[in-house]
Order: structure tokens, then C-alpha cells, then sequence
């Protein structure tokens, strides 16, 4: 029988391809984006250059019209050598899916050719006291004659200053909590809109994380993306679809600090052989294999379901970015293990990506939101 679990050769040979430019044009920038806080703007121009920037977007709209699994795929393999230029396509895909789901055929001509080009979008969801709690999201639109009135801010917002356009959930009765918000794309260089500071983090510091203020901002009817009082179910079926990035990602940053590891044990010498001939090194490697096979294969099945909007897709969205986050926790620290003294210093990039994979444990939802939302869409076998 056919190996069903095997890619089509279109996706292994996307691999290839991703996996070269990212080594040749991304990777030898990436210790100094993680040292210096910088945006990676090198990145950003290969990605670009390539079509690889929003790879997802339609191709009626300017871009490759890549599918959910060509995007985890292009995710994966730029995260393998640096998490924050991940981001790129990352952001690009969570920042515009709402636009996607919910948008009319003008808007999407009037937004997404734009981010196929180069210019980015971002998501803004959480605020300071909505979280997790996503519901209790404060930031206010009123109506204002045949448009609206935009005031607040948002929290912890990935690519902030650097896209151009946000997708933003807004609060226009507050009585009716989640039934009362509606979804709006805002332009960066709306009046009214500022940034805050970059966020000084432990990881990802490439990619700047800051606030977003919307003082009084004028928006016309043809900004909004839900229909009033749908833009929380818009937010969480966006989720759905865009946690398989972060599953995505944190597989990447796994399997480039297993590279690391699996090198070094080969290259190392101690006791007058190879640290790789010892059991306690091989039993770790197997380990840190095993688990991220098994994680990326669950991935790439949600990826799949999210491409046919599959009735089980929020199971295997959270659980699949759940799964992979947590494997790349331990198999990242277990790569500092490995490398000893050198795995704790930069001069290895394994540190780095330890702090990186934190992250992807927790937004786009803790860890223990994802078991929250598994445990209310358990599938049917």
C-alpha cells in the first residue's frame, strides 16, 4: 500500500529549498538579531525576495497560495536556525486570517496584496487584563455617524511597529461580553495609532513584542472584518487555524538544536572517545528524536485539517501546539545538557533556542489553556 504518512514530493521539496535559504541567508544573522534586540531585517528581505513572507495568501491576491501544510513546512524550517524570523511568516498568516474568514473579496484586494509585497500584519488580541481571559477584553469601538470610533490598547503585540496593518477585537457593548465585539483592520498610519516600547525579553528578541494605543481612531465601515458582535468567534477560529504555526515553529527550533546536539555528541571527546558512544547520550538523542517526529507528525495532520476546516480541527490545533511546545521545552534543554559548558554560553546557539521554544508554551494560548480547550473538543474515534 501507499506510505500515507509520507509528504508529496512538492513538500519535501519545498523543504529543501526553504531549508537552503534559510542556512544561507538567515542563519548566519541570527546570533547577532538575538543579541543586538534587532528587527531581523535580512530575514525579512529573503523572505520576500522568495515568496515566502505570506506564502499563504491566495494567489487571486498577489501571493503563492500556499496551503496550511506548505506554511507549517516554510515555519519549521526558518525557526530550525532562528526563531524570531519565524515570526515573519508566523505573524504575517495570524495578523491576516481573521481578514481571510471574515473579509469581503474588496478588502481582501485592498489589504493582501499589500502584505504579499512586504507589508506585515499583525494581531491584536490580548490586552493587560485579558489574557487568557480573552473575553475580558477592554478596548472600545463605538459607533461615530456611518463609522466608528476606536479607543484602547493591546498588549504583547508580536511584529508591533514593524506591520503595517492589525487586525484588532474591540468591545462595543460590554454587557454582552463575548457578543458584543466586532473585528476591524487598522492601518499603522491611522491618526491615533502609537507604540510603546519594545518588551526587554527573555526570547524571540528579534522580533519586537510592544503595545498598541488607539487614541480616538476614526474607522469607516469598510474597515470592519466581522459582523458586529461576531469578532470573538472570529479571534478563536483564527486560533484555531494559526496555532499549528507555533507548533510549527517550536518543532523547528527542536530539530535545530537536535542538529546541534547530534554533532556535537559525534564531535566531542571524552574519556578518549566520542560522547555520542556513551548510553546516556544515545538514550537522549533517541529521546529528543522520537519526540519530535511524533510532534510534527501530529502537526502536519492538524495542518491538514485546518486546509479542509475539518469538524475536529480546535482539538488537534491545541493539541498539536501544545504537544510540540512542551517537546520543544525538553528537547532544548536536554541539547544544553549534551553540550555542557558550551551549550550554556552563545557561542552554541542552543541557549537561544531554548529561550526562544519558552515562548511558544505560551502565547496563542498557555499550555493550560490548550488542555482546557482539548478536554471541551475531545474527538471521536
Amino acid at each position: 500500500m501507499d506510505n500515507v504518512f509520507d509528504l508529496p514530493a512538492e513538500y519535501k521539496e519545498l523543504r529543501t529549498s526553504v531549508r537552503a535559504l534559510a542556512e544561507k541567508e538567515i542563519a548566519p544573522f541570527a546570533q547577532a538579531v538575538d543579541e543586538e534586540h534587532r528587527f531581523p531585517s535580512e530575514a525579512k528581505a529573503a523572505l520576500v525576495k522568495n515568496g515566502l513572507y505570506a506564502a499563504h495568501v491566495p494567489t487571486e491576491f498577489g501571493g503563492d497560495g500556499a496551503d496550511a501544510l506548505a506554511a507549517v513546512i516554510i515555519i519549521e524550517e526558518v525557526a530550525r536556525v532562528c526563531g524570531s524570523s519565524s515570526l515573519i511568516p508566523a505573524v504575517n498568516k495570524l495578523g491576516s486570517v481573521p481578514l481571510l474568514l471574515g473579509g469581503n473579496d474588496e478588502q481582501k484586494k485592498r489589504w493582501l496584496p499589500r502584505l504579499a509585497k512586504g507589508e506585515g500584519f499583525s494581531y491584536c488580541l490580548s490586552e493587560s487584563e485579558a489574557g487568557s481571559d480573552a473575553a475580558a477584553l477592554r478596548t472600545k469601538v463605538e459607533r461615530s455617524g456611518d463609522g466608528w470610533v476606536l479607543n484602547g490598547s493591546k498588549k504583547w503585540i508580536t511584529n508591533a511597529g514593524e506591520s503595517e496593518f492589525y487586525s484588532v477585537i474591540a468591545q462595543g457593548d460590554p454587557t454582552l461580553r463575548t457578543k458584543g465585539m466586532t473585528a476591524f483592520v487598522v492601518e499603522k498610519s491611522d491618526p491615533g495609532v502609537s507604540f510603546g516600547a519594545p518588551e526587554k525579553k527573555m526570547g524571540m528578541r528579534g522580533s519586537p513584542t510592544r503595545e498598541v494605543y488607539f487614541d480616538n481612531v476614526q474607522l469607516s465601515d469598510d474597515r470592519r472584518i466581522s459582523e458586529v458582535g461576531q469578532g470573538f468567534a472570529l479571534a478563536m477560529a483564527t486560533l484555531d487555524h494559526t496555532r499549528i504555526t507555533i507548533a510549527a515553529q517550536a518543532i523547528g527550533l527542536a530539530q535545530g538544536a537536535f542538529d546541534v546536539a547530534t554533532k556535537y555528541a559525534h564531535e566531542r571527546h571524552q574519556f578518549g572517545k566520542p560522547i555520542f558512544d556513551f548510553q546516556a547520550i544515545q538514550f537522549m538523542l533517541a529521546d529528543m528524536a522520537m519526540n519530535i517526529e511524533a510532534a510534527r507528525l501530529l502537526t502536519y495532520a492538524a495542518a491538514v485539517k485546518s486546509e479542509n476546516n475539518e469538524k475536529d480541527l480546535t482539538f488537534f490545533s491545541a493539541a498539536s501546539k501544545c504537544l510540540a511546545s512542551d517537546m520543544a521545552m525538553k528537547v532544548t534543554e536536554d541539547a544544553i545538557q549534551i553540550l555542557g559548558g558550551y551549550g550554556y554560553v552563545s557561542d552554541y546557539p542552543v541557549e537561544r533556542m531554548m529561550r526562544d521554544s519558552k515562548l511558544t508554551q505560551i502565547y496563542e494560548g498557555t499550555n493550560q489553556i490548550q488542555r482546557i480547550v482539548m478536554a471541551r473538543n475531545l474527538p471521536n474515534s
